[in-house]
């Protein structure tokens, strides 16, 4: 499908404009032609939207490299393509190394001339949507987006814009499912590294006798299967960052390996005699006590200080409960857009079972449970009855705390009605126990019930 887009084109001899005009017209161009460089700059000032600007290279007044120049100071993506007589090709050849898409010769070949222009707005195309992928990575990773109230989590965020701008190794410690690769992201993408490779590599998914390979590639014919040279993360994260997730679980022979590269920045694909130099800097992340595998003898003390030269340690969630509510509407606003459920809410009593609950998974299983709640809910309400069973507990005395400073104090008629819920659930859904317990009719029990939307017995 050819590329259609918003040319201004620029020549001042009419004859040749209007041919060229008519010839990307034609193909479904918009044009807008202009016979000298001043006009055309005062038309992009005012506001005229091009993506394509063809312009003569020998004009009078302002001439095609003059137009060129401002260009550029106005737009860096905005694509420039020259128009040259045979003997301007050298001066031509020096515009594209101005920043020139490219340029034709006179006489103008207009299937040529439509080529060249379909091109030039294809890589416009293609800047602007890496333009945007950036942006959006930067919305993504920035520190403003880990998103956490707690002391704990500020700290964080201030150890982070310390560390990040630096070159040092960084341990991350953390259980499984507090981030520790979103964390290590952020580093990255804030880093003087931010526009070269960030290449995650989880050590524990990959069998030791695979792993060498994956970090340091291997030459044809090493191994078994060898079939091909193989490329190793450090050498694809060259420039840029290498993530070592799960960094304890690194075989001893291996770690020496490590530290070397580590030590001399250079390292040899398995079964290879070329040393190669590589500028990487490396990321480590684990849930495992590295001291303790230190003491044990299962990692090397050296290979341990040498990534350790900055530990960051992510709190889990039961420790900065007050966080709980923050991420809970993130994720609730976020599944309720991914999945056209827009008219959903949480009940107060959901919010105080999710305060209080164990959170062994950390805030994957809190993210996993917002989207199961908002993918499964039949009605506008998610109530404590749509929480899976291990959810649906007392809340402790601290998650009351945070509860109230968190702005989710209750009503009486938020109180009864957890009431009313709770001492069913203890009941085992026996309402008319419920009712004794309760101390109230049970067709009054019923009544309520039917009022807070519980499906009938």
């Amino acid at each position: 499908m050819t590329a259609t887009g918003r040319i201004l084109l620029v020549e001042d001899h009419a004859p040749s404009r209007e041919i060229m005009k008519k010839a990307l017209e034609k193909v479904g161009h918009s044009v807008l032609d202009v016979s000298s460089g001043r006009e055309a700059v005062e038309q992009l000032r005012g506001g005229t939207e091009a993506d394509v600007v063809v312009t003569d290279l020998m004009m009078p007044g302002m001439d095609g490299m003059e137009l060129l120049k401002a260009v550029k100071e106005l737009d860096p993506t905005l694509g420039v393509i020259l128009v040259t007589g045979h003997g301007t090709v050298e001066s031509a050849v020096e515009a594209m190394k101005g920043g020139a898409d490219d340029y034709v010769q006179k006489p103008v070949n207009t299937v040529e001339l439509r080529r060249r222009v379909e091109a030039a707005i294809q890589r416009r195309s293609l800047m602007r949507e890496v333009a945007e992928l950036r942006v959006r990575l930067d919305e993504k990773y920035r520190f403003g987006n880990i998103l956490g109230k707690s002391k704990a989590m500020q700290q964080l965020f201030g150890q982070l814009q310390l560390v990040a701008p630096t070159r040092s190794s960084v341990l991350i410690t953390g259980e499984s499912g507090t981030g520790k690769e979103l964390i290590a992201n952020a580093i990255h993408q804030n880093s003087p590294r931010r526009n070269e490779r960030f290449l995650p590599l989880n050590c524990a998914a990959i069998p030791a006798d695979i792993l060498e390979s994956e970090m340091f590639g291997h030459e044809k014919g090493s191994f078994t299967g060898a079939v091909g040279r193989k490329i190793g993360k450090f050498e694809l994260a060259d420039r840029g960052t290498l993530f070592l997730d799960e960094v304890g679980e690194i075989a001893p022979d291996i770690q020496v390996k490590l530290l070397r590269v580590l030590e001399e920045l250079t390292f040899m694909r398995v079964g290879g005699g070329e040393t190669i130099r590589v500028d990487v800097r490396i990321l480590a992340a684990t849930n495992a006590a590295l001291e303790q595998r230190v003491a044990d003898g299962k990692f090397r003390s050296d290979l341990y200080y040498r990534l350790k030269v900055v530990t960051l340690h992510i709190p889990p969630l039961r420790e900065r409960r007050e966080d709980i509510p923050v991420l809970v509407d993130h994720f609730l606003a976020h599944f309720k857009k991914e999945n056209a459920r827009e008219n959903l809410s949480l009940s107060p009593a959901v919010m105080r079972c999710l305060i209080a609950a164990r959170w062994e998974g950390n805030v994957r299983e809190l993210r996993n449970l917002m989207e199961s709640l908002v993918v499964m809910a039949t009605r506008p309400v998610i109530d404590v009855w749509d929480l899976p069973e291990e959810y649906r507990q007392l809340p402790t005395e601290a998650a009351e705390e945070v509860e109230v400073a968190a702005g989710t104090t209750r009503t009486m008629e938020q109180i009864e009605r957890e009431a009313i819920l709770r001492t069913l659930q203890e009941t085992g859904g026996n309402r008319t126990k419920a009712a004794e317990v309760l101390g109230i009719g049970l067709r009054t029990l019923q009544r309520k019930l039917k009022d807070y939307g519980e499906p009938a017995e």
